[in-house]
């Protein structure tokens, strides 16, 4: 039986890793030359990692994982800890530790774990054809390629999922702008070993410890889409942005290296049912396209992966095993992307009276309710 994987991202490695375990021959086909990774970084929760360690794949997290033993939030404007906890009591109700990492170098040791050399790139996909006997992928490069099935992690732009559901996904811009990059840790910004949130007026700065002794920064802005991007401008912008924000704030602005900083605009889609069409599922965020707003990205791919496998080891029936995957995940993604989405309104003041109150429940906030939070979005995952 032969696989045929668009995409050589997070969900398609892990799910041809998944499927390989099961004895299914995987192809995989990625559209670019080389694999630039979207955003710097990506929080990899407990879930994620315990993918990750099914997939035979944990020695690249706790290679890559940075030492994120606390949370804090503290206001934008004073640096006044509204709230600072560690997440001791989260691990070990959950059994795995979060692992914010490099996107980029997770990227790069998956993609050596499958073998480079096993990955066709530069083939992007533009039709597909599938009958009773199997499924066609048609690359602009005018090659073809056939295979048993075929799992399409082509991303938030997903060329397949047209084929799939019959139509165009719109996508949803969510209200805000992100700001991402790395820069070398410095206590005098934040804790090392801590993920530090500055807020204030519906905007965000986030700081996460990854490996190497590097902090994983973003900046979220509320803006209308459609604004001119321009690296030059970076340090202009977030000076202009957060003129009136606190000391470390203004340290973290000069520190970052405009050229290496991502900017992008935030979008998902409204949830949809459908994942599979016959010999062809959705995996992803090619299934459900969400904002980053509860790190749940990564590990819904990761999530898809281990449940595709679980799939075809209870059965080797391609229509079975697929309607089985759809229907194990369709539920769980659904509530990840709309848990994302309601965080998003609450964090980037869609209701400036809604994320006022919020502001002050983190100064009441003992850690309890945010991790108790976590842990029912770690443990509805397939792992537990």
């Amino acid at each position: 039986m032969k696989a045929l994987i668009i995409g050589a991202g997070i969900g398609g490695v892990s799910a041809a890793v998944s499927l390989k375990k099961q004895g299914i021959e995987c192809e995989i086909f990625e559209a670019v030359k080389e694999i630039k990774p979207v955003g710097a970084a990506i929080s990899v929760w407990s879930n994620g990692v315990k993918c990750m360690n099914h997939l035979g794949m944990g020695h690249i997290m706790d290679k890559l994982g940075g030492p994120m033993l606390n949370m804090a939030y503290q206001d934008g404007k004073t640096a006044e800890v509204l709230t600072q906890f560690s997440l001791a009591p989260l691990i070990e109700a959950v059994g795995e530790r979060p692992c914010p990492v490099s996107r980029a170098d997770l990227q790069s040791m998956m993609i050596d774990y499958w073998g480079k050399e096993k990955i066709q790139f530069d083939k992007r996909i533009e039709r597909i054809t599938q009958d009773e006997k199997g499924v066609s992928a048609y690359f602009t490069d005018g090659s073809v390629a056939h295979g048993d099935f075929m799992i399409a992690a082509d991303g938030a732009n997903s060329v397949a999922r047209s084929f799939v559901l019959g139509r165009k996904v719109e996508r949803r811009y969510a209200g805000y702008v992100n700001w991402n990059g790395l820069i070398d840790t410095d206590p005098s910004i934040a804790p090392v070993d801590q993920w530090t949130t500055f807020v204030g007026d519906g905007k965000r700065i986030s700081l996460m410890p990854i490996s190497d002794n590097r902090f994983y920064f973003f900046f979220d802005v509320p803006l209308p889409s459609g604004l001119p991007q321009d690296r030059s401008t970076v340090t202009e912008d977030l000076t202009r942005y957060f003129t009136d924000w606190a000391e470390p704030i203004q340290k973290l602005i000069k520190a970052i290296d405009p050229s290496t900083t991502n900017r992008v605009e935030i979008h998902d889609a409204d949830p949809f049912t459908t994942y599979v069409d016959r010999r062809i599922a959705l995996l992803g965020d090619s299934a459900h396209p969400t904002t980053p707003d509860i790190g749940q990205g990564g590990c819904s791919a990761m999530e898809d992966a281990v449940v595709l496998g679980q799939a075809f080891s209870a059965t080797k029936d391609i229509h079975a095993a697929l309607s089985d995957y759809e229907s194990q995940r369709n539920q769980r993604a659904k509530g990840l992307v709309l848990k994302a989405r309601k965080r998003c309104e609450v964090t980037h003041g869609e209701d400036m009276q809604i994320t006022q109150a919020w502001y002050k429940e983190l100064k009441q906030e003992t850690g309890d309710n945010i991790m108790a939070g976590l842990k029912e979005t770690i443990i509805g995952g397939p792992l537990g």
